[in-house]
Order: structure tokens, then C-alpha cells, then sequence
């Protein structure tokens, strides 16, 4: 569960958005602050994972307290909330660090949206693996795409035909191998295989012997 504490200078406002993240599944809201002092007091007592961060603060700018909320827990993400607009202070935002920005007013569907990427993304990449994929990478950063086009030359033909291979091997398997059985060469081989592999579809291991590691390929486990 995502722990998320709110600070909005506006009681009403905070309690509108924290309506919203509790409707939101895996994210439950542990306070409030309505100014900077207190909120760098909660989040001290509170720990909270994420923030949702107004600019505009009786006590204090923002981005500024943002500053200080990482000094009291280092490990804090900042979703800032805002009716500001200025490119220089959405640059400034992007600069500290944010997970995202989202000027106000909006809408629950889009402050969900934002919520649910960074629940996949971030949490995601920071729990699931020691070693990141470039596609772990690509949603973090808000590319993320269902499939990058092939390698010029390649065929989507072709690309079904090594995903064969790997479904039927009962082990993983080298680029020579699927090159012998798909009658292609070995470099052909090795393209399709690569793809597969930034797609994060199969995983690679390097067998060690006399000469260069060899890369081998299996499908990931669905």
C-alpha cells in the first residue's frame, strides 16, 4: 500500500483529493498539511511514500519545501499539485525530481491515471528485479510502448517463427542453434533474439567456456 500524505493550503480542496486517492486501489491517504512547517512535521512522524505537493503554501513555495521534505525522508516521492503554470516552475519541478505534475483543477480519472503510472512504474521498478529492462525503463519515463517496430530487414513472419523455436526448446538456446533449425544465418538470428530480449520476452544468460560468453536465450515465464 502506497502511504500519501496531502499538502494543500486549501482544507477543502485536500479533502476532495484525498476522497479521490482513496478511491484508487493500492493508495491510502496517512494525513494532511495545509503548510509547510507542518507538512515537514508529518512527514518526519508520518513517513509517507508519496506527497501531493501544492506550490502555493502560506509558509513556504513548494518547490522549495520539496527540498526539505527529501532531507527529512530521502526516499520520498513528489507528485506536485498545482494551479501554477509557468514553464520556468514546471521546469524547475522537472529539475527536483518529481514523479509528475498536474495542474489544477482536474478531474479524479486524471489524478487516478497518474497515481496508477506511477504505481506501476515506479513501485514496480523499485520491487520486481535487481536489473532493470528497458522497458522498465520506457514506463518509468512514460514511453512505454506494446512493441517497438523490428529491425530493418526483419519480418514479423520471421519473429513468429523464432518464437517457436524458444516455446518449443525445452531449454534455453543459442542464435546458432535457431539460425541451424530456421535454416537463416547466425547474425539474423541473433537480431530477432535481441529484439525479443529489449521487448523483456525472453531472458539471457551467458554460458562461459573457452573463447567469448555465449548468449542464450528461453521466453520469460508467463
Amino acid at each position: 500500500m502506497i502511504r500519501v500524505l496531502i499538502v494543500d493550503d486549501d482544507f477543502m480542496v485536500a479533502k476532495v483529493h484525498a476522497g479521490f486517492i482513496q478511491n484508487t486501489p493500492g493508495f491510502a491517504v496517512v494525513g494532511a498539511a495545509h503548510a509547510g512547517a507542518e507538512a515537514l512535521e508529518k512527514t518526519r512522524e508520518l513517513r509517507p511514500d508519496l506527497v501531493l505537493l501544492d506550490i502555493h503554501l502560506p509558509d513556504a513555495n513548494g518547490l522549495d519545501l520539496m527540498l526539505q521534505l527529501r532531507e527529512v525522508a530521502p526516499e520520498l516521492d513528489v507528485l506536485v499539485i498545482s494551479a501554477a503554470r509557468e514553464v520556468e516552475t514546471v521546469r524547475r519541478a522537472l529539475r527536483g525530481g518529481i514523479v509528475h505534475y498536474l495542474i489544477k483543477p482536474f478531474s479524479q480519472a486524471d489524478l487516478q491515471e497518474r497515481l496508477e503510472h506511477y504505481l506501476s512504474a515506479y513501485q514496480g521498478l523499485d520491487s520486481s528485479k535487481d536489473v532493470a529492462e528497458q522497458s522498465d525503463v520506457n514506463r518509468v519515463f512514460g514511453v512505454d510502448r506494446t512493441e517497438r517496430p523490428l529491425p530493418k530487414g526483419c519480418s514479423a513472419e520471421t519473429l513468429r517463427l523464432v518464437e517457436q523455436v524458444l516455446h518449443s526448446a525445452e531449454a534455453d538456446v543459442a542464435a546458432a542453434e535457431v539460425a541451424d533449425l530456421l535454416g537463416m544465418s547466425r547474425v539474423s538470428a541473433r537480431r530477432y533474439l535481441e529484439y525479443l530480449h529489449d521487448e523483456a520476452r525472453v531472458d539471457v544468460r551467458l554460458k562461459y567456456g573457452a573463447g567469448r560468453p555465449e548468449r542464450r536465450y528461453a521466453l520469460k515465464p508467463v
